[in-house]
């Protein structure tokens, strides 16, 4: 679910982290793992939108996952993506505080909570606490898309937060 990251220097091993340690780009380095992982993004695409999820919830998941595993690749190639589809700066900005607005509909709510719960499982009451509203709002084929979709995201999150993928852009003046 999100785009192989363009090296500094092509001819470098890694990245350089703020520490000076020099990080290997799991996904260069490995590229039959990360043509795998990408496959699998690629079918969990798929059951998203078998399932009827539209493009905003599911970015919404992968921002807020991101959010939650601090993978600063990823959240601004997904921000990036979630404004092309036409979410709204206030609800992103928001988004970290999604329970104490009404700015998202229970679908997505329910959406979000599933998210945090597949990202932290270990939160066992959280969990239950989600899959009950899920369960409430979602069909079988779009909790299991759901799912899927933070999954997808949360590995992707791992590689480029230990490689210590690089964002590119202009710093604001």
């Amino acid at each position: 679910m999100t785009q192989t990251p363009v090296r500094a220097d092509a001819d470098a091993p890694g990245s350089t982290g703020s520490t000076g340690e020099r990080r290997v780009f799991v996904d260069k380095q490995s590229p039959e793992a990360y043509a795998a992982l990408r496959a699998t993004a690629e079918a969990v695409r798929g059951v998203a939108e078998a399932a009827g999820l539209d493009r905003i919830l599911v970015e919404l998941v992968n921002i807020r996952v991101s959010q939650l595993n601090a993978c600063a690749y990823c959240l601004n190639a997904h921000t990036r993506a979630a404004l092309r589809g036409g979410e709204t700066t206030q609800r992103l900005g928001v988004l970290p505080a999604w329970r104490d607005t009404e700015l998202f509909s229970p679908r997505e709510r329910a959406a979000l909570a599933l998210a945090e719960a597949t990202t932290h499982p270990a939160d066992a009451g959280a969990q239950s606490t989600a899959y009950a509203e899920a369960r409430g709002v979602l069909s079988d084929d779009e909790i299991s898309a759901v799912i899927w979709v933070a999954i997808s995201i949360n590995a992707f999150n791992r590689v480029s937060v230990l490689s210590k993928h690089p964002v590119r852009g202009a710093p604001r003046a």
